[in-house]
């Protein structure tokens, strides 16, 4: 079994349709794909169905936008295999509504200080739910302003925060919120490159809110790094999953679907998950 739990298509991040990331799953030899596409589920039926005439199954997932106020930092949070997925709906528009206002400060900001005008941008954007900083990136690449998406430039505008920044931060739910939705929605929470939060304190509280699973394995892990996180995962009964965090050509990395190695009993045990919490449920309940 080769898997790969987090991939994005053009209706978010991505540069692919969902036709061309089936094919690509395909080509390298990856069997079980979730796309997990930002606050957006649009693309999950159409691409059960195409995963299904080329033999890979497809499993449902989104990765849902939040905000942590004590790390003051950005979490996303994976939902995978949702029995009520319309629960989420809410919860998936206003975040793309917080995005998109966000998203018409930086492209204001970024047309006053560089050739560039809101209406590339769009184009940039066009296929997508909404307008990411990478769409911006394009435009500026387009103009001749840079060659890189992801270099000095991005760094300055999105990343550092200092006087040439354009980031605007959209207003999100809480992770515990997050979290909450998308078990009211039937589906399990994992929080996406929980690396980064290792030793912030946030999985410990995203774990009395019934966290089911981290991020073990990611492009920018070491296999140290993923070890460190797939043990502290199975100290606390937590599921270890993985993924490319694929975006086509606006990947960050140099990857390509299925290049995490993500044990096949990581990937079994998420597909396997909901009908063994049931039991012990069951379990419980008899006795």
């Amino acid at each position: 079994m080769k898997g790969d739990l987090h991939c994005h298509t053009k209706l978010s991040d991505g540069s692919m349709g969902i036709d061309d990331i089936i094919v690509l799953a395909q080509k390298c030899g990856v069997d079980t794909l979730a796309i997990t596409d930002h606050d957006c589920l649009a693309g999950t039926v159409r691409a059960k169905l195409i995963g299904e005439r080329q033999g890979i199954k497809v499993i449902q997932g989104v990765e849902i936008s939040s905000y942590d106020s004590e790390t003051d930092s950005e979490v996303y949070i994976l939902g995978y295999l949702s029995d009520f997925p319309d629960r989420l709906e809410g919860l998936c528009h206003r975040n793309l509504i917080a995005r998109k206002r966000a998203a018409q400060f930086m492209m204001i900001k970024a047309a006053q200080r560089f050739p560039i005008t809101t209406d590339l941008v769009l184009k940039c954007a066009q296929g997508s739910t909404n307008v990411y900083p990478v769409h911006i990136m394009s435009a500026l690449v387009e103009s001749g302003v840079t060659t890189e998406l992801y270099g000095e430039l991005y760094n300055e505008l999105f990343v550092d925060g200092g006087e040439k920044s354009i980031l605007v931060k959209p207003k999100f739910s809480s992770p515990v919120e997050v979290v909450e939705a998308i078990h009211d929605a039937g589906g399990i929470a994992v929080l996406s490159d929980s690396g980064k939060f290792y030793e912030s304190g946030l999985i410990e509280r995203l774990m009395e809110a019934g966290l089911d699973g981290i991020e073990a394995w990611c492009p920018q892990y070491s296999a140290t790094k993923s070890q460190q996180l797939a043990d502290f995962a199975k100290r606390h009964s937590l599921l270890a999953v993985g993924g490319s965090n694929f975006h086509g050509r606006y990947n960050r990395y140099c990857i390509t679907l299925g290049s995490c190695d993500i044990p096949d009993h990581n990937i079994s045990e998420l597909i396997g998950y909901k009908t063994k919490i049931k039991r012990q449920k069951a379990k419980l309940a008899g006795e």
